[in-house]
C-alpha cells in the first residue's frame, strides 16, 4: 500500500462519459420454486397475489379448497429454507484484488434538508497482476452522473450494487491511474442525518457515517472490503456555523461565500475503507493534549454539560496502550464524538471514533455508570483493527478480541488486578459459558452475513484466548509477541496464522494445538472436579473429569492448570497438565488444607463444577488475595440454605474490599430465598458504594413481599441517584396499587439527565398491564416526545401496546402508535411497528403490509413482517391456513425482490463484459 497521494492527481482529465442507463429487469413472474405447482391453475405471480387478497377478504372457504393453496405455500417455504441452508454452507473469503487502491478522495456536499449527499469520488489505483479492461466498484443505489479518468473511459454501467467502468485501452500492470465519479445519493445506510425534521433540536443537527461492515458503498463508490487499504482525503462543503470532522489531519477550512465552507481533511497513512468517517454538525468541543497528540471530545450542544465525564480517561488509556504494546499511537489525532440514534455503542473510525450519546452520564449517578469501558475498547482498535486489520470477517476476533482484552488490561492498570479478573469472569459467565450452543469456532466462514460474526466468539471469547496466551507465556513474553505482531503487519491486513507465527517466533513454543482447539474449533472445556483428603498419607486427591459434547467435531481440550492448597496460611501450588477425559492428581501436603482451589490464577476458559464443603467455601470467601475464589464461593454458598452460609454472605456483602464480591454476595443471598436471607438483604441497604446499593435494591426488588414493596417506594421517594430510583420504579411493576401508581406517575413527570426513571416507569407499566395507566402513557409520549431519549420513547410505545389490548383502550393506542409510523427516526418507526403487532388490531394490517415489502429490506421491513405474523396468530379474522399462506407470500415476495436485484447486477456485469468482447473483436480485426 502507498502512504499518500501522488502529484499526478492534478492531471487534466479527458471529457466525462455520460451514463448508460440499464433497464430494471425483473425475474420471471413465476419463480421456479412454485411455478411447477401453479403452472395450470395460477399462471402468474400476480395471480397468486390476487388469490391471496381475495381469500383474505372472503368468508371462510371449505377446507378442501384451502388445502390445495396451502400445500403450494408450504412447498415454497420449504424450498426457500433449503436455499437458505445452502447459503449457510457457502464459505466466505476476502474478495480478489484486481487493483491496489492507492488513494480515495471525496469532495461532497451533504444536504441537511433533503437528507442527501452529492459530489465527486476519485480513486487512484494500480492493476496488480493483469492489464485492467474494466473496474467494478461497490456502489449501492448511487445516482452516477458522469465518469472520467486518466485513461479514456469508453463506457460505464450502473446497477443497484455496483458501478462498472470500461476503459478504451487496458490499464497496464503497475501503472497508476485514476477515475472520478460524479454522483448523488439519498442513502438509507452508511450516512445518517439527524435533523430538526426528525425530532432533533435545531442546535443539535448533525450527520454521521458508518462504514462497518459494508455500509460505505451506500454513500460513495469504493472497494468496500477490509482487505483493501489506502490513504483517504475528504473535502466537505457544509454550513459555515457547523463543525466538519473526518479522518487524519485538517488541511484547510475555507469560506465559500454562499453560506458554506469547505473543510479539507487528509488521512495519509493507509486504512481500510470501512474506517473512513465524516461527522458534520453543531458540536461542542473539549480538548486535551497528550505530548504532541491532539485529543478532542465533541458532543451535541444540549449534551455538553456532561461530556467531560466521558472524556476523563482517554489520555491515560492511550498512554497505557503505548506502553503495553510498545507501539506509539499511530495516527495524527484522536477525536471522539457522540452521535444521535447510533445503532452500536461505538465505532473505531481511524482517528475519529463515533460514540452513542447514551455513553454520557451525569455526576448524579455516582459510580454506577462510566464511559471507561467503551472508551478503552474503541481506543484499542486504533492499534487492533485500524493499524492492523483483519483480512476478512472470519478473522474478526483479531479486531474485537484484542479490543475487548485490552479493555480488561486497562481496568487492571487503573483499578487493580481484581477489577481485570472480575471483568473476565463476568464475560465468561454471562457471555461465553452461558452459550450452550457454542458450535461455531471463532474463525468461521459459513456465515450468511458479516454481522453474524459480531457475537460472543469475536468479543469475549476472543479476549479470553488472548488472556490464556498471556497466562501461559507470562506478561513480558506476551508483550514482546504482540509488539512483534504489530510491527510485522503494520498498516496491513492479517489472518489468525499471522498472530500464531508471531507468538511462536517470540516464545519458541509450538502453538498449533492451542490455536486448533481454541480458535479453529468450537466449544470450551466442561469439567467436574472433586477433592478428597487422604489423612493417612497426607495426600490431597483431586479427581478431574472432562465432558465431551455430542458434536461430531468435539475434542478433548488440553491445557496446563494450577491446583492450589492453603495449609495453615502456607500456599502450595501444583502445576498439572490436563490432556485426557479423566485425571487423578495426588499432592503431598504438610496437613489438611483449609482452602482448595482449581485454577486460582483464572487462566482457563472453562465450566467448572467443583463441589466443596461449606467449611472450605467459607474459608475461601475470607481469602482477600483471591478475588475469583471469593466470587465463586459466593455463588456456591448461594446454594446452601443454612445459617452459617447466610451469615458469611451477609458479612461479605457489607465488608468485602472489592465491590464485585459484595454484589455477588447480594445475588447469592437472593438465590437462598429464605426469610433469613431476605432479612440480611434488607439490613444491608445502606451502602456507600452506589453500585452495591443499586444491586442490593435490585435484588430486594425481585422478591414479591410487602417489605420489598415498601423498600422500593422508599427508595423511589428519597434516593437522589436517578439510576437507583429507576431500579426501584422498575421493581414496582410487581406491585399494583394506588401508591404504586402514584410513584409511577411521579417518575413519568421527573426530569434528569437521560430520564432513566421515565423509561423505568414505562417498564413497570408494561409489567403491571393495568389499562388505568394508559392516559398517563399517552400524555407522556405526546407532551415529552421531543424531550425523551430514543430508548425511553421505545419503552413507552411498547408499554402502550401491552396495556391497551382490550376493546375499551385499543382505539386510543392504535391512533398514537399509527402516528409514529410517519416519524423520520427509523428506530421509533420500528418500535411502533412492533407495538402494533402486539396490540392485535386488524386495522394495523393495511399500515404494515406496505412496510413489510420494502425493497430496502431494512430493520423496519423485518419488524413489519414479524408484526404481520403476530397478527396472523392473534387476530382470528382469517383461517389459520390463510395466515400460513400470507407468511409464504411474504417470503416469496422477498425472494422475488432478491432475484430482481441479482438479475439487475448480472445484467450490468454482462453489458460490461460485452463491451470488453467488442473491444477485443475490434482489436483482432
Amino acid at each position: 500500500m502507498h502512504a499518500g497521494p501522488r502529484a499526478r492527481y492534478n492531471c487534466r482529465p479527458p471529457p466525462p462519459v455520460r451514463p448508460r442507463r440499464l433497464p430494471l429487469l425483473l425475474p420471471a413472474r413465476n419463480p421456479p420454486v412454485f411455478a411447477a405447482c401453479f403452472a395450470v391453475r395460477l399462471p402468474s405471480f400476480r395471480s397468486l397475489i390476487a388469490v391471496v387478497l381475495l381469500v383474505a377478504a372472503a368468508p371462510p372457504a371449505r377446507a378442501v379448497e384451502l388445502e390445495g393453496i396451502c400445500r403450494y405455500g408450504g412447498a415454497a417455504a420449504s424450498a426457500l429454507a433449503a436455499s437458505d441452508e445452502g447459503d449457510v454452507l457457502t464459505r466466505k473469503y476476502a474478495p480478489d484484488r484486481a487493483v491496489d487502491v492507492v488513494h480515495i478522495k471525496l469532495d461532497v456536499t451533504p444536504d441537511f434538508r433533503a437528507r442527501t449527499v452529492a459530489g465527486t469520488a476519485k480513486l487512484v489505483f494500480a492493476p496488480i497482476a493483469e492489464p485492467l479492461r474494466s473496474l467494478t466498484l461497490d456502489a449501492a443505489d448511487l445516482e452516477v452522473a458522469a465518469v472520467r479518468g486518466s485513461q479514456e473511459v469508453r463506457d460505464f454501467a450502473v446497477d443497484r450494487e455496483h458501478v462498472t467502468i470500461v476503459f478504451a485501452e487496458p490499464v497496464a500492470v503497475g501503472a497508476e491511474a485514476w477515475v472520478e465519479i460524479d454522483y448523488s445519493a439519498e442513502p438509507h445506510k452508511g450516512l445518517y442525518f439527524r435533523t430538526r425534521e426528525m425530532g432533533f433540536r435545531e442546535e443539535d443537527e448533525h450527520v454521521w457515517s458508518q462504514g462497518e461492515p459494508h455500509e460505505a458503498r451506500h454513500w460513495y463508490p469504493a472497494f468496500d472490503s477490509p482487505n483493501e487499504k489506502s490513504s483517504t482525503e475528504v473535502i466537505l462543503h457544509v454550513p459555515a456555523a457547523m463543525t466538519a470532522l473526518s479522518n487524519g489531519r485538517l488541511i484547510d477550512e475555507t469560506p465559500e461565500g454562499n453560506g458554506l465552507k469547505a473543510v479539507h481533511w487528509l488521512q495519509e497513512k493507509p486504512h481500510a475503507n470501512y474506517l473512513l468517517c465524516v461527522v458534520v454538525g453543531h458540536l461542542a468541543k473539549l480538548e486535551k493534549q497528550l505530548g504532541d497528540l491532539p485529543l478532542a471530545f465533541f458532543t451535541q450542544p444540549s449534551l455538553a454539560e456532561h461530556a467531560a465525564n466521558s472524556f476523563a480517561d482517554t489520555a491515560d488509556i492511550i498512554d497505557f496502550y503505548q506502553q503495553e504494546t510498545g507501539v506509539r499511537y499511530p495516527w495524527d489525532k484522536y477525536y471522539q464524538t457522540t452521535i444521535g440514534d447510533f445503532m452500536w455503542g461505538g465505532m473505531e473510525n481511524t482517528s475519529l471514533t463515533t460514540l452513542t450519546q447514551e455513553t454520557l452520564f451525569s455526576d448524579a449517578t455516582e459510580n454506577i455508570y462510566d464511559s471507561r469501558g467503551l472508551d478503552a475498547h474503541e481506543t484499542a482498535h486504533q492499534w487492533f483493527g485500524n493499524y492492523v486489520t483483519c483480512k476478512d470477517w472470519s478473522h474478526l476476533w483479531l479486531n474485537e478480541g484484542f479490543a475487548t482484552y485490552y479493555t480488561h488490561l486497562y481496568e487492571g492498570h487503573k483499578l487493580g488486578r481484581d477489577a481485570m479478573l472480575y471483568g473476565l469472569y463476568t464475560d465468561a459467565r454471562d457471555r461465553v459459558l452461558s452459550n450452550g450452543e457454542d458450535r461455531r469456532p471463532i474463525v468461521y466462514r459459513q456465515y450468511r452475513r458479516p454481522f453474524e460474526q459480531f457475537d460472543f466468539r469475536a468479543y469475549p471469547k476472543g479476549s479470553w484466548v488472548l488472556h490464556m496466551l498471556r497466562s501461559q507465556l507470562g506478561p513480558e513474553l506476551y508483550r514482546q509477541a504482540v509488539h512483534t505482531y504489530l510491527g510485522r503487519n503494520a498498516w496491513g491486513v492479517v489472518e489468525s496464522e499471522d498472530l500464531r507465527e508471531a507468538f511462536e517466533d517470540v516464545s519458541g513454543r509450538t502453538l498449533d494445538r492451542f490455536f486448533d482447539q481454541w480458535v479453529y474449533h468450537a466449544g470450551h472445556p466442561k469439567l467436574t472436579v472433586k477433592f478428597k483428603w487422604l489423612a493417612e498419607d497426607n495426600l490431597a486427591h483431586v479427581h478431574l473429569q472432562q465432558e465431551k459434547s455430542t458434536d461430531a467435531a468435539a475434542h478433548w481440550f488440553e491445557f496446563p492448570v494450577t491446583l492450589r492448597f492453603v495449609v495453615d496460611g502456607q500456599t502450595i501450588d501444583e502445576r498439572v497438565d490436563v490432556d485426557d477425559q479423566e485425571h487423578d492428581f495426588y499432592v503431598k501436603l504438610p496437613g489438611e488444607p483449609q482452602i482448595v482451589r482449581f485454577d486460582p490464577e483464572y487462566s482457563v476458559l472453562a465450566e467448572v463444577d467443583f463441589d466443596k464443603s461449606d467449611a472450605l467455601l467459607r474459608a475461601q470467601l475470607k481469602d482477600e488475595s483471591d478475588v475469583i475464589g471469593r466470587v465463586l464461593a459466593c455463588e456456591a454458598l448461594g446454594k446452601r440454605k443454612n445459617g452459617k452460609s447466610i451469615a458469611a454472605l451477609k458479612d461479605a456483602l457489607n465488608s468485602d474490599p472489592f465491590f464485585g464480591v459484595r454484589m455477588e454476595a447480594a445475588d447469592a443471598l437472593y438465590a437462598i430465598r429464605t426469610d433469613e436471607a431476605f432479612d440480611a438483604l434488607l439490613q444491608s441497604r445502606e451502602q456507600q458504594d452506589a453500585r452495591v446499593r443499586h444491586k442490593v435494591l435490585e435484588v430486594i426488588g425481585r422478591h414479591y413481599r410487602p417489605e420489598a414493596r415498601s423498600a422500593m417506594l422508599d427508595a423511589a421517594a428519597h434516593d437522589s441517584n436517578p439510576a437507583v430510583v429507576a431500579s426501584a420504579i422498575r421493581a414496582l411493576g410487581k406491585h399494583n396499587g394506588p401508591d404504586t401508581h402514584a410513584a409511577i406517575r411521579q417518575a413519568l413527570a421527573s426530569k434528569s439527565f437521560g430520564n432513566e426513571p421515565v423509561g423505568a416507569a414505562f417498564q413497570a407499566i408494561e409489567r403491571l398491564r393495568d389499562p388505568a395507566l394508559q392516559g398517563d402513557v399517552i400524555e407522556t409520549l405526546t407532551t415529552r416526545r421531543d424531550e425523551l431519549q430514543l430508548e425511553e420513547l421505545e419503552l413507552g410505545l411498547r408499554a402502550l401496546a401491552k396495556i391497551s389490548t382490550d376493546d375499551e383502550h385499543r382505539d386510543a393506542a392504535f391512533e398514537l402508535l399509527a402516528s409514529f409510523l410517519n416519524h423520520p427516526r427509523k428506530p421509533l418507526v420500528r418500535r411502533a411497528v412492533q407495538a402494533l403487532g402486539e396490540l392485535g388490531d386488524e386495522r394495523a394490517r393495511a399500515l404494515l403490509e406496505p412496510l413489510a415489502i420494502d425493497p430496502e429490506g431494512d430493520r423496519v421491513a423485518e419488524a413489519a413482517a414479524a408484526a404481520l405474523e403476530k397478527l396472523d396468530e392473534t387476530v382470528p379474522v382469517a383461517p389459520s391456513e390463510v395466515a400460513e399462506l400470507r407468511k409464504a407470500l411474504r417470503k416469496l415476495t422477498k425472494e422475488q425482490q432478491e432475484l430482481a436485484e441479482q438479475v439487475d447486477e448480472l445484467k450490468g456485469k454482462d453489458d460490461a463484459a460485452e463491451d470488453d468482447d467488442d473491444e477485443s473483436e475490434s482489436a483482432a480485426e
